[in-house]
């Protein structure tokens, strides 16, 4: 499968503001008045990445996420629109973010993700699912469909990537 490099429909990618004083600084990562209203967050979690490592990639069936990098670290995301039904499906596109470039990223299901934290230090990922992990009570399966795990995937950065990656 071939993908092409563009936009991806329902992938919304914002700058998210410092506010700097000499305490440290703030930062918003969502408000619900300027979410889409087809997402609303459910839970949130962090978490730590050490430099180089590949989370992904991976998609959800029912899930979106909205991940958030503000510092420390930065990272690279690249995201596969796998959704048939889609008009932006098969494109593939890039975006770096984190300490340098402060943003967040909303990705709807069926989107396949994975990011590298590509600083010399280890970096934080917030993120705000529109879904409970494994559902009320972690009582359901999780929604997560790992092509990682799957070495014929086509979901690949480059070839030399995907040769450490499976080393």
């Amino acid at each position: 499968m071939e993908f092409t490099k563009g936009p991806i429909e329902g992938v919304d990618i914002r700058t998210i503001r410092k506010f700097i004083d000499e305490r440290g600084w703030l930062a918003e990562i969502f408000r619900n008045d300027d979410l889409p209203s087809w997402f609303r967050p459910e839970m949130s979690y962090v978490s730590l990445s050490l430099p180089g490592i590949l989370r992904g990639p991976h998609e959800h069936v029912d899930q979106a996420d909205l991940f958030c990098w503000v510092g420390p670290g930065d990272f690279k995301l690249t995201l596969w629109d796998n959704r048939p039904e889609s008009p932006t499906y098969r494109n593939r596109m890039e975006v770096a973010m984190g300490a340098n470039n402060p943003g967040s990223v909303l990705i709807p299901k069926g989107v396949v993700h994975c990011y590298r934290c590509i600083s010399h230090e280890p970096g934080f990922v917030i993120n705000c699912p529109d879904r409970l992990f494994m559902g009320q009570g972690k009582q359901q399966p999780i929604d997560e469909i790992r092509h990682e795990d799957d070495p014929e995937n086509p979901f690949v950065l480059d070839e030399k990537a995907r040769r450490a990656h499976l080393a």
